[in-house]
């Protein structure tokens, strides 16, 4: 049993309902001294990302992360040797045999951390959906109501001429997602795996700031290594947007010092830069990990 990664699929939703895999039986020995034909290996394909764990421990037992990477979840058995293995030139017909050892049955969890270049953070209806149909031709479930989105959406988008980059629509956040509230967990985890974090917050909020403190202090709760990621503000639904709340977000990027981006995905506002900043702060980060691995 073989656990491939294929950059091919997203979800692992068809192992939702399949529960159960088994690879095919090896042959009898047949006549005039012949062995059976060994079975077929079980390939099982997973998406890049895929966490496999133990599931009576919930030890970590492999993560698929590049594309091919195989795990061997579980070995096949080994036929036993028939009287034929045993005979010598004084004992022709030795009454004699060996028991073969049975295949390895396992219990396996498989959890999924999507990986993207860019995951959207932020309150239910922040406008996350809105905007990664707008930029990639992911079409999430878009409507008036908190946790429209109730699993990550992974888009691609297209940069100037030949480049892209991934962007994950994350399902909304809310405070004490860490302990679970919410989606809690079932969205936390897809963060670890994303390279840049866009903290996104609507423009009619009564005060930016401590919405994005919520949301930034949910990141760390969970992982302290999330407070390190490089990270942008959004602002959304621009369209909206009065003077006195464009004068408000003017001064937020002044006291900030960080990167603060106003945009709309209904008007288009904004949205070219957001790109812009995405993709900078992107290769940005690859190069600093790069500088990293060299020794």
């Amino acid at each position: 049993m073989v656990l491939v990664a294929n950059p091919q699929l997203h979800t692992l939703l068809d192992h939702r309902y399949r529960r159960i895999y088994s690879a095919e039986d090896g042959a009898k020995g047949q006549k005039s001294l012949r062995t059976g034909r060994s079975g077929v290996d079980e390939i099982i394909e997973v998406p890049r990302g895929t966490v496999i764990r133990d599931s009576e421990s919930g030890q970590m037992l492999a993560d698929l992360v590049e594309a091919g990477q195989r795990y061997r979840a579980a070995a096949g058995g080994i036929g036993g040797r028939g009287n034929a293995e045993f005979a010598t030139s004084t004992n022709q017909a030795p009454r004699k045999a060996e028991a073969g050892r049975p295949a390895e049955e396992r219990e396996l969890v498989l959890e999924l951390k999507l990986i993207a270049d860019v995951g959207l953070v932020g309150f239910p209806n922040a406008g996350k959906s809105t905007l990664i149909s707008t930029i990639s031709a992911a079409r999430p479930k878009i409507a008036d109501y908190p946790f429209t989105t109730l699993e990550p959406n992974l888009g691609i988008v297209r940069y100037r001429d030949y480049d892209s980059f991934t962007v994950a629509d994350l399902p909304g956040l809310i405070e004490g997602a860490h302990e679970g509230r919410g989606l809690g967990m079932q969205f936390l985890r897809h963060v670890e795996r994303t390279r840049v974090l866009a903290i996104m917050v609507e423009s009619f909020s009564d005060d930016y700031l401590r919405d994005l403190n919520v949301l930034r202090n949910e990141l760390s709760s969970y992982s302290s290594e999330l407070s390190h990621k490089p990270w942008l503000m959004a602002i959304s639904k621009m369209d909206a947007a009065d003077d006195e709340t464009r004068d408000r977000i003017q001064a937020l990027q002044d006291e900030l010092g960080v990167s603060v981006h106003a945009f709309s995905s209904v008007s288009g506002e904004g949205v070219p830069e957001l790109k812009d900043i995405m993709w900078k702060m992107i290769k940005s980060e690859i190069g600093s990990a790069e500088e990293h691995d060299t020794p």
